[in-house]
């Protein structure tokens, strides 16, 4: 069949712009230098560009900054053909919108029947009408104004005023979308108090479903005080867990006091799968429905879609669920073209697909310990949520015997934020390492933070697949065992950190690892100011130190939103970990720190004061050889005759600061041995005692654990004997103590120095006499 050639040629031109913009790969830099100044607006240009130029800057804006930021993980849409055929729907409604007025007619009403009744028959929705709109709250926004037009006859005449003699109310789960109540209020120009939120279960049923009984007497006092009641909102799917609520008894609670239920969530996907749960089911008894295709098929830009039963056509014209503006109807073409490319077995395919992958995670998470899932049905859940959780009975069978009487269990209302903490940094941390899963965080309102996997949402455009999922088991028992070892830890790190002098614990809920700590710097009578500068330097030099040892430990300076100042913080551990040698030595570093920098400053105001002191010295000196000296030396060219007759013999007199000492000292011992004095010996630096004895290939702050696979139990003990044996061993020995090899060959080596150094200052000596010598000659004889 003959195709007509400006579609031939749109499809050619789509094909050939979503080539090179999916190309992110750069051709040459000098072709993408104009468009450096990619973020900053200019003049549009006069003589135009052509297409290619255009798609190319296009390209660069799209993936201009992925070079920059090569470490950040994107979650790229996955566009196939059928992204290309939604694409497509796009150009094709605006070259459709210029045919005549009949022909256009034609051709909407046909995509708009043929998209309706597919979509009805897929989710076995009978007798329905389809409303395609793009933002997906918006044909609910149109359903409200429905239901208002048919409960409220006079409204088309008298407007506002009908609602104020009878209050509408809509009601809508908690566990509803956020936002949603209130921009429905604004939407339709109603108080907020024509919104009633309607709690979930909180003794018997799923704890995200709505509670029936509740609502039943909420709606009983509502009408018993004049209001009426208007429609209630439904969910197949939370937004957050993807619980369904009993949608069988509200709809018999709607028929009872005549309100419309509208049905919303990602459930509603399962309704085109040959076996649906029952809970599901009873969804397409209800009056209208919202589909989000786009997500479930990875179809871009294609719109929503809200599937609805009413009889009068002229209520719904009124409520804006259809136009007879045929331009409008075009919103359907996308999804039509995208339909037909799928096929009915496509389309189910996708998602049995993406309802297989929720499965398989459900069943290898029942055999994870400290794993808590949230799941509505244990057989088939679409949406999986599931938590870090660490009971107290199971923490203390697993814990060390000897650790079990120093640990004590948190308080129990700081026990939810530590959890929250550590599911959000285990949720990161898996979508980072994961990220075709498509995991994310979600805020429970009883659960609290949780990860949660919803193919049905992500799974078409990641393109995940059944390797994603068992990879995401395996990152997540690799990082069980380290939550398990940090919370066990963060009390014993506490303990010791509360115990140790010169340090403070510093308490943040927030912090998703071991803890917080604090050098607390000891001030003398300081002002505040120069006391958090001294309490940030050393803080910061001990964060550098610590970064510096050669561990698995991560420590940083804490978020860089909301984290405390001056702080290190440590993350995640293992349990290994030698929490008292971790904390020794953080003290230990801090006073060292500490001292450097008090030697320093006293060092500063010792050599100030000591040269203001050497001034006065000098000076005073000075005046002592003129008196010396006498008045007819000082005359210019008698001075200078008195001094050839008769010279006067004068030592030059010098200070020296011996920094060592701290004093001032002459300089006429110099001069006379030609030499300056070393003064006294500086005392050595005191070595760190965590200097401690390791085992072979052992890493510091690890301890030696008996079940290691590295070393046997025999050989670590034996090990560790020997360890102890040369930690008692004294190091100053008596003189009737014998040496032992090692502190003979020190002996020996520091004599070899001496000798060494006292050689060297003879030869030196030596060296200088017949200088010395010749020196004293030639002064007598020009005397």
């Amino acid at each position: 069949k003959m195709v007509d050639p400006t579609l031939a040629e749109m499809g050619k031109n789509l094909n050939e712009a979503m080539k090179m913009l999916e190309d992110n790969q750069r051709k040459v830099e000098e072709e993408n230098a104009k468009y450096a100044r990619k973020d900053i607006p200019g003049p549009l240009q006069g003589s135009g560009q052509d297409m290619v130029s255009i798609l190319q800057l296009v390209q660069n804006l799209m993936h201009g900054e992925e070079e920059e930021e090569t470490s950040q993980a994107y979650r790229l849409q996955n566009v196939g053909e059928q992204g290309h055929m939604a694409l497509l729907g796009h150009s094709l409604a605006a070259y459709i919108s210029v045919l005549d007025r009949e022909r256009l007619r034609k051709l909407t009403t046909r995509i708009l029947s043929d998209t309706t009744l597919w979509l009805c028959r897929l989710f076995r929705y009978e007798n329905g009408s389809a409303y395609y709109h793009e933002d997906d709250r918006e044909g609910l926004l149109k359903i409200c104004r429905l239901v208002i037009h048919t409960r409220y006859e006079d409204y088309i005449v008298e407007g506002f005023n009908v609602l104020y003699a009878k209050q509408p109310v809509i009601y809508i789960s908690s566990a509803a979308r956020t936002g949603l109540g209130q921009a429905l209020c604004n939407q339709l120009g109603l108080p907020l108090s024509c919104m009633c939120c309607v709690p979930c279960n909180t003794m018997f049923g799923s704890q995200h479903q709505m509670d029936v009984a509740l609502l039943d007497r909420v709606i009983k006092d509502d009408v018993e005080s004049g209001k009426l009641p208007l429609l209630l909102v439904a969910n197949a799917g939370t937004p957050g867990a993807g619980h369904t609520d009993k949608l069988g008894r509200l709809k018999e609670l709607c028929e009872q006091y005549n309100m419309w239920l509208h049905v919303e969530g990602v459930n509603l996907a399962t309704l085109a799968l040959g076996y649906v749960s029952s809970s599901v089911l009873a969804a397409t008894k209800c009056d209208s429905m919202t589909l989000t295709l786009g997500s479930w098929l990875g179809l871009p830009a294609v719109p929503a879609v809200t599937l609805y039963r009413h009889e009068d056509p002229s209520l719904s014209l009124a409520a804006g669920l259809t136009s007879s503006q045929p331009v409008e109807k075009l919103r359907a073409l996308p999804l039509w073209l995208s339909l037909q490319y799928l096929g009915h077995d496509g389309i189910v395919e996708r998602i049995k697909h993406a309802s297989q992958l929720s499965q398989r995670l459900l069943e290898n998470l029942k055999n994870l310990d400290f794993i808590k899932t949230s799941v509505e049905d244990e057989l088939s859940s679409p949406v999986v949520v599931f938590k870090f959780f660490w009971e107290y009975s199971d923490r203390d069978q697993t814990s060390h015997a000897a650790q079990a009487s120093s640990i004590q269990h948190p308080i129990i209302s700081n026990e939810r934020h530590v959890y929250d903490t550590f599911n959000q940094w285990l949720g990161e941390q898996l979508a980072q390492l994961v990220p075709a899963s498509g995991v994310d965080v979600v805020e429970l309102e009883d659960e609290g933070t949780c990860v949660r996997f919803s193919p049905l949402m992500t799974s078409a455009v990641l393109g995940t697949e059944v390797q994603d999922v068992d990879q995401l088991v395996d990152c997540l028992k690799m990082k069980i065992p380290v939550l398990t070892s940090t919370l066990q830890l963060r009390e014993e790190f506490e303990q010791e950190v509360r115990r140790t002098v010169g340090l403070l614990y510093v308490e943040d809920l927030v912090w998703p690892g071991l803890g917080v700590v604090r050098y607390s710097y000891h001030s003398d009578g300081k002002n505040y100011d120069k006391q958090e500068k001294e309490l940030e330097k050393i803080n910061t030099e001990l964060l550098k130190k610590l970064n510096e040892l050669e561990s698995d430990l991560t420590f940083s300076s804490g978020p860089e939103f909301g984290g405390q100042k001056n702080c290190v913080y440590i993350g995640m551990v293992t349990e290994d970990l030698d929490v008292s040698e971790l904390v020794e030595t953080i003290a230990a570093t801090g006073r060292e720190i500490e001292e450097n920098s008090r030697l320093l400053e006293n060092m500063t105001e010792v050599v100030r004061k000591g040269i203001q002191e050497a001034q006065l010295q000098l000076q005073k000196a000075n005046e002592e050889r003129l008196l010396e000296e006498g008045l007819l030396r000082q005359i210019p060219v008698v001075g200078s005759v008195l001094n050839w007759f008769s010279p006067f013999q004068a030592s030059p007199k010098g200070r020296t600061f011996n920094l060592t000492a701290g004093s001032l000292e002459s300089t006429e011992s110099t001069y006379v041995s030609k030499a300056q004095g070393t003064g006294t010996t500086p005392p050595p630096t005191p070595a760190s005692s965590l200097a401690k004895q390791r085992l072979p290939g052992q890493k510091i702050f690890k301890r030696s654990l008996r079940n290691s696979d590295a070393f046997s139990e025999t050989s670590s003990v034996s090990h560790c004997d020997d360890l102890d044996k040369m930690d008692q061993r004294p190091s100053p020995l008596s003189p009737g103590q014998e040496q032992g090899p090692l502190e003979t060959e020190k002996t020996e080596e520091q004599k070899e120095v001496a000798q060494a150094t006292q050689t060297d200052t003879e030869d030196r000596q030596s060296d200088k006499l017949p200088n010395d010598r010749t020196k004293v000659e030639e002064q007598e004889s020009q005397r």
